[in-house]
């Protein structure tokens, strides 16, 4: 046998050695990192479910606004129900709903006996139908008028 061949295969093992020694390092690493990945999303899952039978549980808070407890009007999600607002944006939702079609701020205002012939009487109604809107309880058109969600 050659020796020249034999110290070539020699060192080519003793590299192949210590690159299947970094790979089975690497290999725990990885490994490793994936197992705490699994801890961390369990957590996370729990966490939030835990969070949304707390918000669930509590209810709409009310806010502080200029020292006044004011309602705040939640996101549009599964657990959020009409029950859960204020009564005046609750008979907003009511009348947007029954209309045949979409309807500007003037006609809601004018179910809910809103003196709608003076603009500054009109404009509170007006906000009130953006908030729900904007939380995606109510569909706002580009034309200006409010629709409910399909």
């Amino acid at each position: 046998m050659d020796p020249e061949l034999l110290d070539r295969i020699t060192a080519r093992r003793a590299e192949l050695d210590e690159l299947e020694e970094q790979l089975a390092n690497q290999l725990a690493e990885v490994r490793a990192e994936r197992d705490e990945l699994a801890v961390a999303e369990k957590v996370l899952e729990r966490m939030s479910e835990q969070l949304a039978e707390e918000r669930a549980l509590a209810g709409p808070t009310p806010g502080q606004v200029g020292g006044r407890a004011v309602m705040m009007i939640p996101h549009r999600t599964s657990g959020v129900e009409e029950t859960m607002l204020p009564p005046d944006y609750q008979r907003i939702l009511a009348v947007v709903r029954e209309a045949a079609g979409p309807v500007m701020a003037r006609q809601v205002g004018e179910v809910l006996g809103v003196d709608v012939s003076v603009r500054a009487r009109l404009e509170p109604s007006r906000g009130k139908l953006v908030r729900p809107a904007d939380r995606g309880l109510l569909r706002k058109l580009p034309d200006g008028r409010f629709t409910t969600r399909l």
